[in-house]
């Protein structure tokens, strides 16, 4: 058992150290290199009505430029909530058998 809970810890230590490393990397909030200062923003908000010919910018984003990571986020959503679903009706088919 001791063994087990060193090698955890070691796993605990290496995963922290990765994510401080991760974090050290990322950019200074406002500054101009940062990923979040790309054009998109002004493309988007600018140019919705012209490109999509919806008046309604949010619908014109979700619908129009980001069709697919919608759709496959509603796809991860669904299949999570049927897995919960079969997981809990199983577990309560279970406790009736015994």
């Amino acid at each position: 058992m001791k063994i087990k809970n060193i090698v955890m810890f070691l796993l605990i230590i290496l995963a922290s150290i990765g994510f401080v490393l991760a974090i050290a990397e990322l950019p200074p909030y406002g500054m101009p290199d940062n990923p979040i200062h790309n054009g998109v923003y002004d493309r988007y908000v600018g140019d919705a009505i012209s490109e999509t010919g919806s008046i309604n910018i949010v619908t014109s984003i979700v619908l129009d430029y980001r069709a697919y990571d919608t759709m496959f986020e509603t796809i991860v959503l669904f299949t999570a909530t049927i897995a919960s679903v079969i997981t809990l009706k199983k577990s309560k088919r279970g406790e009736k058998d015994r």
